[in-house]
């Protein structure tokens, strides 16, 4: 498996990269794309959620722009 991802930003620069994510997926990983303030706990969970749905490495514990 791959190396975990360290931001916010390049999971979600990852997740758009994907051909299989929906149009609303794709809206909420472009606006993490270019984020430089930290992420919600609602936020982060919905990027777990489809990290892990798309087969992609998870953010790491404490990654930078989380809160």
């Amino acid at each position: 498996m791959s190396e975990p991802f360290a931001t916010v930003p390049d999971a979600a620069r990852a997740l758009l990269a994907v051909e299989t994510l929906t149009e609303r997926e794709g809206q909420f990983c472009g606006g993490l794309a270019f984020r430089a303030a930290p992420i919600t706990d609602r936020q982060a969970h919905w990027l777990r959620i489809l990290l892990e749905r798309h087969g992609l490495p998870q953010l790491i514990k404490g990654g930078s722009d989380v809160h």
